[in-house]
């Protein structure tokens, strides 16, 4: 039976590229592996920033603390306030996510003094996303480790063909899920589909 690929399996894929010899962990203390690592996890976040279908959730509730702060969560990598809130007030740009906390721009402040209902982009953990959203990363993953490495122009050109195939079959997915992004309004996604439809991100 197949299963979901695992970071440590990313990582070999991308040590193939360069025909470096399996790794049996990702502590393996191998230097090569260690910059795969890390080329992965910059693309899964890379990715992710754009606000999935898997990884936003619309109207969620962050409560002020003691401080009047809404202080929004460590795995956080966009917020704004709910689309279902903005599309009743005329300033839609009132809070903005500024670090981990919002910030409301027209008093000029961090101190917000109320709960605020957003729609959230989440940074997942590799193991968390689907599938076919880690096979996308991991061939991209691949490229620009390669291209970082060693620089081949030809292995660059093909891995871009798969690259493209992997991005077409995530796209599918987050059409099929029907969602989009969270900030679903028809010009944010046309921004989305313009940035990803037509090249590798």
């Amino acid at each position: 039976m197949t299963t979901p690929t695992t970071q440590l399996q990313a990582v070999n894929s991308m040590l193939s590229t360069i025909g470096e010899a399996p790794v049996n962990s990702l502590d393996s203390g191998l230097v090569d592996a260690e910059t795969a690592e890390t080329v992965l996890n910059e693309v899964s976040r890379d990715v992710q920033s754009f606000g999935w279908n898997f990884n936003s959730e619309p109207d969620v509730v962050v409560g002020k603390d003691l401080d009047g702060k809404v202080k929004l969560a460590d795995n956080t990598l966009r917020a704004d306030l709910a689309s279902s809130v903005n599309k009743y007030r005329s300033n839609k740009n009132e809070y903005v996510q500024r670090g981990l906390f919002m910030y409301d721009k027209v008093q000029h402040t961090d101190i917000i003094n109320k709960d605020l209902k957003l729609d959230i982009v989440y940074m997942l953990d590799f193991t968390e996303i689907p599938e076919v959203a880690r096979r996308y990363i991991t061939i991209k993953a691949a490229r620009l480790f390669q291209e970082r490495v060693v620089g081949s122009d030809n292995l660059s050109a093909m891995n871009r063909a798969d690259e493209q195939q992997a991005l077409f079959a995530l796209k599918e997915m987050e059409s099929e899920n029907g969602d989009y992004n969270i900030f679903d309004d028809g010009s944010t996604y046309s921004v989305l589909d313009r940035s990803i439809g037509h090249k590798v991100i």
